[in-house]
């Protein structure tokens, strides 16, 4: 699947009738405020943030946003799985829900904004229209969801995935973390255990704001990401078998050495990504050696490979380019290659007309902006299986995230967030 062709069908953008509320800003020092407030939650010495998923410090991260969207008039629902949803109602609250949102648990080494601006400028957006006295035709809702991070539990992108229906709800409560607690009586330990069924209802459109993550934006001198869909993702687990011997005696013409194998095989994935371009990437990010001893040579290298492309089709052609060069690679050197593919996400074009929609609420505001592709997973992907979808981005410095210093300008946030404000109210409005 391309990510320049789009399959679900959204709203026209009517310039027009968005020129009432054209004037409409968000208040950038609120929005500020609010992220520096939840950031004191599972502070660390360094600056940044840990706030594992399902955690007394993730209760307290809930709680907040939890109290400040009832301050604002939000019924909250909270469902089986503790997705939160902040609802504020429409004229006809029959129509689908405009949904905006993301999560707020974080790596054990994150930082302030990754997740909990998607959050926060979504509860923003809803503070200004309350306070304009506006509303509009479709209810709005910002949605926080569950272990996005997948740093306690797996798999990642749990909530989201529960809700459109990727993952079972028995499936994913029963999981554990490395203690043996189970996300179930994680859930019901910090009182998120929601009576809510699990997704199974309509969203009219979906909208995610956050930092990019990378250092295009910054980069190219650009305030604001239309962000056209998200690379597909293989991952893999490789196994390396050759024959560990005394590292002395034996002659190096001799050797079944499954280290230098996987050396080589690191630089075929490096090659692999760079023949892909411009979108291909490729990563090795774990290697372990057995049997780990100075003076004898490795018989076995156990490593991940991970790789991604912006086209299912390149994505294909990568594996197989993958599968070769460990198939060549034990006929030439005798150690044995196996090769298990764990993880699969295929390419996720966003909705043309809600990507256009964000670009066009750049333009209106005076915003540079670029068209980028995410390369990492968001819960907006998933939720694009299930209705129209797009995401904004804006610049972190130096492309820095998961990661205790992990920054961005507080004006990069509010132009973001205002680029969310005008893209909801326009699908919002009753067609």
């Amino acid at each position: 699947m391309s990510l320049e062709t789009s399959t679900i069908r959204a709203p026209e953008f009517d310039a027009a009738a968005a020129s009432g509320s054209a004037s409409l800003r968000v208040d950038g020092a609120r929005l500020w405020d609010a992220l520096m407030r939840l950031a004191e939650i599972g502070a660390t010495p360094k600056g940044g943030v840990c706030r594992l998923a399902l955690t007394e410090l993730d209760r307290q991260g809930r709680d907040f946003f939890v109290a400040q969207a009832k301050a604002i008039g939000c019924t909250i629902r909270v469902d089986a799985i503790g997705n939160i949803f902040a609802r504020r109602p429409g004229r006809d609250d029959s129509l689908p829900p405009v949904m905006t949102g993301s999560h707020i648990d974080t790596q054990p080494t994150g930082g302030k904004f990754d997740g909990n601006y998607g959050v926060l400028a979504g509860l923003e957006v809803l503070r200004t229209l309350s306070d304009a006295g506006i509303v509009t035709d479709a209810p709005l809702e910002v949605a926080v969801w569950t272990n996005e991070e997948g740093s306690r539990f797996v798999p990642v992108m749990m909530g989201s995935g529960a809700f459109i229906g990727e993952f079972a709800l028995d499936h994913v409560l029963a999981q554990s973390d490395r203690d043996g607690v189970r996300v179930g009586d994680a859930l019901r330990q910090i009182g998120y255990a929601g009576p809510e069924p699990v997704g199974g209802r309509p969203v009219g459109a979906y909208f995610e704001a956050h930092i990019e993550q990378g250092p295009v934006l910054e980069a190219h001198d650009k305030v604001i990401g239309v962000v056209t869909g998200a690379l597909g993702q293989r991952w893999y687990d490789v196994v390396l078998t050759g024959m560990e011997a005394h590292a002395g005696p034996t002659p190096m013409a001799l050797r079944r050495d499954a280290l230098l194998a996987a050396s080589e095989l690191v630089g075929t994935v490096n090659r692999i990504a760079l023949d892909h371009g411009p979108h291909g990437r490729g990563t090795v990010g774990c290697l372990s050696v057995h049997p780990d001893s100075r003076n004898v040579i490795p018989g076995k290298v156990s490593m991940t490979v991970d790789l991604r492309a912006a086209d299912d089709a390149v994505l294909g052609k990568m594996d197989a380019a993958l599968r070769a060069a460990c198939a060549a690679l034990a006929e030439r050197t005798g150690v044995a290659a196996h090769v298990e593919q764990v993880v699969y996400f295929p390419p996720q074009p966003f909705e043309a007309r809600l990507v256009q929609a964000v670009r066009d609420g750049a333009a209106r505001l005076g915003l540079p902006a670029m068209e980028v592709v995410s390369g990492a997973g968001h819960d907006a992907v998933y939720l694009a299986r299930v209705a129209p979808t797009a995401m904004i981005f804006v610049p972190c410095k130096d492309g820095i995230s998961h990661n205790e210093i992990e920054d961005a300008r507080p004006e990069h946030l509010e132009a973001g967030a205002n680029v969310l404000l005008h893209a909801m109210l326009d699908a919002a409005r009753r067609r």
